[in-house]
């Protein structure tokens, strides 16, 4: 075969691999996604826009699932004292596996002043699958409990979309996807815990392009080696 087609053949297989690789990689999809809630409590109803954030890490066969509020979606009607407010939410699932994930916060580290926003902050819990396949995670009801009793109760009323899309394998299965390998999800990880995968999509896509640019580079290299094994040396 002529070195120029041999060449165009190295090529278009360079192309052609880095086309596989972009299109299987694995990835979550995360996105940070308003939410409307419309809270009952004790001084009467209540409502609020809050930007929420769902994330996931691997740890052992669970993941770790960190729910973050931009706002807080409440005002205290009285003074909160430092460690009387905790809250609590919970994640719809959806996709692949069903049911609701607990997810809590920890007390207030200082005074709330009355008639000022109740800051939510971040709330953790711990996702086991039952089932293999991608799996959705929808923000529920916040319930924020202080001075002893559920001070709101507040319920999304937008029918808000899923915060985060997530690729799992259930404990000892085999079917279904598994494209967090071991790293809830992302891209990137060890399966043992450690930082929170880089889900949105600016960071997907940047990770895929370099991998992509690396399958190229791959591929260009093998096609200046065989130029070079098949060059003729010119006649004197």
């Amino acid at each position: 075969m002529p070195y120029r087609r041999r060449t165009a053949c190295a090529l278009t297989a360079a192309v052609a691999a880095g086309s596989a690789v972009l299109l299987s990689a694995p990835a979550a999809q995360a996105e940070v996604v308003d939410v409307n809630y419309a809270c009952e409590t004790k001084i009467g109803p209540k409502s609020a826009v809050s930007p929420v954030d769902i994330q996931a890490v691997r740890s052992g066969s669970a993941y770790t699932i960190t729910m973050s509020f931009e706002k807080g979606v409440s005002d205290s009607p009285v003074d909160l004292p430092k460690g009387v407010m905790t809250p609590r939410a919970e994640l719809v699932l959806g996709g692949a596996d069903s049911g609701r994930v607990q997810v809590k916060g920890v007390p207030n580290a200082a005074l709330i002043p009355a008639d000022t926003p109740i800051r939510i902050g971040r709330l953790t819990g711990t996702y086991t699958p039952r089932k293999s396949g991608r799996v959705t995670f929808t923000a529920g009801t916040l319930t924020v409990h202080a001075l002893g009793m559920d001070a709101a109760v507040c319920k999304p009323t937008n029918s808000p979309k899923a915060a985060l899309e997530l690729d799992v394998t259930a404990a000892g299965g085999s079917g279904g996807p598994s494209g967090g390998t071991g790293s809830g999800g992302s891209s990137g990880g060890t399966g043992s815990g450690g930082e929170l995968p880089r889900t949105g999509p600016l960071d997907s896509a940047t990770a895929l392009g370099t991998l992509g640019g690396t399958v190229l580079l791959a591929g260009t290299a093998g096609v200046l080696w065989l130029t070079r094994r098949t060059a003729r040396p010119t006649a004197r």
